[in-house]
């Protein structure tokens, strides 16, 4: 009977170590998570920016073309 019980605390301790690194591997991943979304914010503002820069860059060459 000792010998289940040594059994099934050693499995217990097994388990909650096993929650411990996934709840440690939880926590880095959203923490990755964040960086990744807000690297994703820079690049869609940085695309924004350039797309605003481009559009005005064909109206003034359009307005450049008419003028001729």
């Amino acid at each position: 009977m000792a010998s289940s019980l040594d059994l099934l605390s050693a499995e217990i301790d097994r388990l909650i170590d096993l929650c411990r690194n996934l709840a440690d591997e939880n926590a880095a991943l959203r923490r990755e998570r964040e960086d990744w979304q807000g690297e994703r914010k820079r690049l869609v503002e940085r695309n924004d920016l350039a797309r605003d820069r481009i559009e005005t860059m064909i109206v003034r060459l359009k307005a450049l073309e008419d003028g001729r």
